[in-house]
């Protein structure tokens, strides 16, 4: 795989950092990332997953564009409203870049359907706001061997964390939160309230750890840090980090 001319000076900025650099470039260009959630932290996700040059993206969401989406959902426009967010972000990529590779489903996504949805893919980006399919894709991820990079946020609280379950010494996504959320029930953002731009901080940071996880081996900005929990406050505001230990008990990686 090379880059033609008119892709070498789209990502000329990118490629002079030594720490990208073109193998760098070309890694991403070659990615596969699937994007699960195109709400608050799916929206600068894919944003800046398509401005670094990841060329493969397959998008995973149910939902219709809403009136209230519009302060923190930075992929929408008021002529959206009505209209299947996976179908608005396409056409916002198409827009954006005619040469990355896009495909969508409009699925909800569940435990029963998960590993069929995600298929083979490098990377797993999860922005839904529920535990009970954030688990769902985790058990998912582990089975398939496939990377999570997770992201949310509450209130002022942002939370992003690379996990690879799969791997014998890492922690999964299960590790961190336990089994208790598995059922269906979680706070909101309608209920508790959320700032559009503490969610574009946190979808920022993970579209920025997504990168890491895909240079991995390839260049020096290539570290995952798997199952460390980037906690970013917004009151403070503050960033602080910790590290999860896989459980030899958990029931999707453990022994």
């Amino acid at each position: 795989m090379s880059l033609s001319p008119e892709r070498l000076d789209r990502f000329s900025r990118q490629i002079v950092l030594p720490e990208v650099g073109g193998a760098g470039q070309m890694a991403l260009a070659s990615a596969h990332v699937t994007i699960i959630g195109l709400g608050g932290i799916g929206s600068p996700v894919l944003q800046y997953c398509a401005g670094a040059g990841i060329g493969h993206l397959s998008l995973i969401e149910d939902g219709d564009v809403e009136l209230s989406n519009l302060p923190r959902q930075t992929l929408y426009t008021q002529r959206d409203i009505g209209h299947a967010k996976a179908v608005a972000a396409r056409g916002w990529l198409a827009n954006f870049d005619s040469g990355l590779e896009v495909s969508i489903c409009d699925e909800r996504i569940d435990a029963g359907n998960a590993a069929r949805l995600i298929g083979t893919t490098d990377l797993v980006i999860d922005g839904t706001d529920n535990f009970a399919t954030r688990l769902a894709v985790s058990d998912a991820c582990v089975a398939a061997g496939t990377p999570l990079l997770s992201a949310a946020v509450g209130r002022f609280q942002g939370q992003v964390a690379a996990f690879a379950g799969h791997l014998a010494d890492q922690p999964c996504y299960r590790c961190y939160v336990g089994d208790a959320f598995d059922a269906d029930d979680c706070d909101t953002c309608a209920a508790d309230g959320v700032l559009g731009a503490m969610v574009g901080w946190s979808g920022c940071f993970a579209a920025m750890q997504a990168i890491r996880v895909l240079l991995e081996g390839v260049s020096t900005l290539g570290d995952p840090q798997w199952g460390t929990v980037h906690l970013m406050d917004g009151l403070a505001p503050a960033m602080r980090s910790f590290s999860v230990a896989k459980d030899p008990g958990c029931r999707a990686c453990g022994q």
